[in-house]
This record gives structure tokens, C-alpha cells and sequence, in this order.
């Protein structure tokens, strides 16, 4: 009887823990807003106006970015991932240093890392943290532009 207790406490707490990390997985799920003046970009880099919209479906989750570019144009992008490291088709322009592949892998529940692809090759990186009160994403990225120009940033964005 003694045995059974245990296994059963056991089981409750693995489940609570499971339950608890998948509320946290979810922590990236949302509209959020570029905030400008807390974010840092190289002169002239800096998009006039951004939103990401991370919606989830099961295990899979969908990026949805518009924005305005730093020259006025209007852009938007989307992926779907997996958070399993695997490549992810990006849909339309503007997705940062010409990528048209992302590959996401899940951290923890609030921190994901990626890899920009266009084609097979790397051209780029970032890591994204949701604060724990789960306000605000910071967005750490390094890439090259197709011109070998190496760039870096650091995006601040806050729950809508």
C-alpha cells in the first residue's frame, strides 16, 4: 500500500509538472509590438514599425510578421515551426538578412534559439526570451546581408 502511495504521488507531480510546462511552452503565443526605443539596431537598420503574431495549433506554432522597413516599404513574412530544429519555409518578403528557411529549437518555456537559412546556407542567428511575467520578448540576432556586411540587434517587443 505504502508503494502504491508513492507511485501515485509520483505520478500526480510528474503530471503537474507536465501541465505547468505546457502552460509555459505557450509563452511566446500572442501579438506583439516593437518597441523602438528600447531596441538597439545599427544606424539606419532599424524597421519604422513591427508586429508578431505567434499563434499555436498542437505542437506547431505560426510566425506572422508585419512591419515597415527602415526605407518605408511595408513587408510581411510567415513561418510555421515545430520548435524541433527542423527546417521551416518563410512565405513572403522581409524576413531579416534574405532567409527563406528558419529552424526554431524550444530552450525552455520562455527561450527559443534559431538559425536563418537562404538556401543551405547559415545566415544568421537569434536567441528569444519571454520575461517571466511574459510581457515582453527580447530578440538577440546576428546575421550578414548578401553584401558580407555583418549585423547585429537586439529587438525589444511587448505583449498586446
Amino acid at each position: 500500500m505504502k508503494r502504491r502511495s508513492s507511485i501515485f504521488a509520483v505520478a500526480v507531480v510528474c503530471l503537474a509538472l507536465a501541465g505547468s510546462m505546457f502552460a509555459d511552452s505557450k509563452a511566446f503565443v500572442g501579438t506583439w509590438k516593437l518597441n523602438l526605443e528600447k531596441s538597439k539596431y545599427a544606424a539606419g537598420q532599424a524597421p519604422k514599425s513591427l508586429t508578431r503574431t505567434v499563434s499555436a495549433d498542437g505542437d506547431a506554432v505560426t510566425y506572422k510578421f508585419e512591419g515597415v522597413g527602415a526605407d518605408g516599404t511595408a513587408f510581411s513574412f510567415s513561418f510555421t515551426s515545430k520548435y524541433d530544429g527542423k527546417d521551416a519555409e518563410v512565405t513572403g518578403a522581409g524576413m531579416p538578412y534574405g532567409a527563406d528557411h528558419i529552424a526554431i529549437k524550444q530552450v525552455n518555456s520562455h527561450e527559443t534559439t534559431a538559425t536563418l537559412k537562404k538556401g543551405d546556407k547559415v545566415v544568421g542567428s537569434s536567441t528569444a526570451t519571454v520575461s517571466h511575467d511574459g510581457k515582453m520578448v527580447t530578440l538577440t540576432s546576428k546575421g550578414t546581408y548578401a553584401n558580407g556586411k555583418p549585423v547585429k540587434s537586439v529587438s525589444i517587443y511587448e505583449k498586446q
